[in-house]
């Protein structure tokens, strides 16, 4: 079985990376649509994350944005429904295993409630199934308060801002240690 890093390439640096599109589903009740995975190599220690993965070659980001929410939740977006992006960050992930960096690009969705079937994970990889443990709709207060860690650290705060709708200025949150 192969380790769900194996796929990100080493960096002259010796780092492994990644570039990301991430996507964050909000509904009409301001409330966003996250997963909650897991280290592999350390189980025990899970967080939650928006919807999203790594960028294939000869993809743009949006055209990963839509394809990771349509493997990851069963959800099939049109491209135009992706609002940014929103956000531009780098992060630096300290995995059990190794550290990586992921270089990510942030839209945004609002789903009508009426829409919200039952999410469907037949689209996982392997890799997916392996460290992904579940879904849940956050409230940025709801999430700040739940226990467990979250990424990126402003996620909370940027739950609270779509709730009301995207201000049409992309935030640059820069490099964070996760």
């Amino acid at each position: 079985m192969t380790h769900p890093l194996d796929s990100w390439s080493v960096a002259p640096d010796g780092v492994r990376e990644r570039e990301a599109a991430r996507v964050v589903l909000m509904n009409r009740r301001g409330r966003a649509l996250l997963v909650r995975g897991h280290d592999t190599d350390q189980p025990d220690r899970s967080w939650w994350f928006t919807v999203g993965g790594g960028i294939e070659a000869g993809e743009d980001a949006r055209a990963a944005a839509v394809r990771e929410v349509r493997e990851e939740t069963g959800i099939v977006l049109d491209a135009d429904a992706l609002v940014g992006p929103i956000v531009t960050r780098t992060g630096i992930f300290d995995f059990f295993r190794e550290t990586c960096r992921q270089r990510e690009v942030f839209f945004a969705v609002w789903l009508d409630d009426d829409s919200l079937a039952p999410l469907d994970v037949a689209g996982w990889t392997e890799a997916e199934r392996d460290v992904l443990d579940e879904f849940s709709w956050w409230s940025g207060a709801e999430l700040r308060t739940q226990g467990l860690e979250y990424f990126p650290a402003e996620l909370p705060d940027l739950i609270d801002h779509l709730a009301g709708g995207w201000d049409g200025r992309v935030r640059e949150l820069g490099v964070a240690r996760d």
